[in-house]
């Protein structure tokens, strides 16, 4: 089953880039400029710029807008190196590693703002 998550951005070059170079996703579609779909794994980003299909207008006249908490997350395997890695190259974080029970993680910034989560099991298997 494939899951679609759409995120209001402000620049769809920059998005583009970001989920591509950064994260591994692919860019499975840029049909107009407002709009691009990524993918990884199961999951289809939907990309859209403010006025553009998906990124209208609410009906109490509230323009969407990037940034909020709700979010994604990735399972990464090393969760200190890759939040390294990305810092190295110019990622924004919202917060520094944070330790659970059940695993660690970290907030991560896209260009526009939107949050994804980057999270480490510590759960053993078996």
């Amino acid at each position: 089953m494939t899951v679609s998550v759409r995120y209001i951005v402000t620049d769809i070059e920059a998005a583009i880039g970001f989920y591509t170079e950064m994260l591994g996703f692919t860019l499975d579609m840029r049909p107009a400029p407002p709009f691009a779909i990524v993918s990884r794994d199961d999951l289809r980003l939907l990309l859209s710029q403010p006025g553009s299909g998906g990124g209208g207008r609410a009906l109490d006249d509230q323009a969407p807008a990037p940034g909020g908490w709700n979010r994604f997350q990735i399972e990464v395997d090393d969760l200190p190196a890759t939040i390294e890695t990305l810092k190295a190259k110019g990622c924004k974080f919202r917060s520094e590693m944070i330790v659970g029970n059940g695993g660690n993680q970290v907030l991560l910034e896209d260009p526009s703002g939107n949050p994804v989560e980057l999270f480490q099991s510590t759960r053993r298997a078996g």
